[in-house]
């Protein structure tokens, strides 16, 4: 199976903070692929790196064939993304979010109008594809934000905590959608979640990064026989300590905090 996402010596620092430091991984096309770390272990910034948000200090990402420093377009092209905070327009109803999405990514109007009304129905929203999102429940703007993702048929999707939030009924559901989804069409599902029986249930195979670095990679099942442990949960606390971590915080929100302490103090 060819790799659809392929990293080599990733490291990111934002001054003299090392957040990613030389990690290597691969994921194979079709594969769903979790990526797993305690708060401040560096996957939100690896992720960033992988969608282009930011750009590495060093290393290479080739995602669908596409160097991600070289040809960024081609890789956004590539990939949707569902973040962990919602990201569509409350003011909009369901269709009219899906349809922003299609404009930007320029498909055309026919294309848009049927690949919306196929995934709304498939994520169960078009009947609700009127109403306005700010009267959506939580589970519902998540599986608006996965159909929207879908939505230019992309080779990869990223899900950052995708279900943090949700009833265990809407969790359920949502996984089913995207195995589902993962069977029939062959995406390739990365997502990082903090509920390792999750991960167990859902992930093929699994990466846990730490401190920056990864710290163990293969599937549940290796995972706790390398650590002796009957659960991913224990396996994970093995793996990277018991002690209670601080949220991973950016160098642009660095930045941005210092940007405020800066003009606090000159009012």
């Amino acid at each position: 199976m060819d790799n659809i996402i392929h990293v080599r010596n990733l490291t990111k620092t934002f001054g003299d903070i090392a957040a990613v430091k030389d990690i290597s991984f691969d994921v194979k096309k079709g594969e769903i692929f979790a990526f797993l770390g305690p708060n401040g272990a560096g996957k939100s910034t690896t992720i960033k790196m992988l969608t282009t948000v930011l750009r590495p200090t060093s290393g290479d990402i080739l995602l669908a064939g596409h160097d991600a420093a070289k040809d960024p377009d081609d890789v956004r092209r590539a990939f949707g993304i569902v973040f962990q905070d919602p990201s569509t327009d409350d003011d909009l109803t369901a269709y009219e979010n899906m349809d922003l999405h299609g404009i930007l990514y320029g498909l055309s109007s026919a294309l848009r109008k049927e690949r919306i009304r196929t995934l709304l129905e498939f994520v169960e929203l078009w009947d609700r594809k009127d109403s306005l999102v700010k009267e959506f429940s939580g589970g519902m703007k998540r599986r608006l934000e996965i159909a929207r993702g879908l939505l230019h048929h992309p080779s990869v999707i990223f899900l950052d905590e995708p279900t943090l939030g949700l009833d265990p009924q809407t969790r359920n559901h949502m996984w089913s959608y995207l195995e589902d989804l993962n069977k029939k069409e062959g995406i390739t599902v990365f997502f990082t979640t903090h509920y390792m029986e999750e991960a167990e249930r859902i992930a093929q195979r699994i990466a846990i990064i730490d401190h920056g670095t990864i710290v163990a990679s293969g599937t549940a099942a290796e995972l706790k026989a390398n650590t002796g442990k009957d659960s991913l949960e224990d396996a994970f606390l093995e793996l990277t300590g018991h002690a209670i971590r601080e949220e991973e915080v950016s160098g642009t929100d660095r930045m941005r905090a210092r940007s405020r302490m800066w003009h606090g103090g000159r009012r």
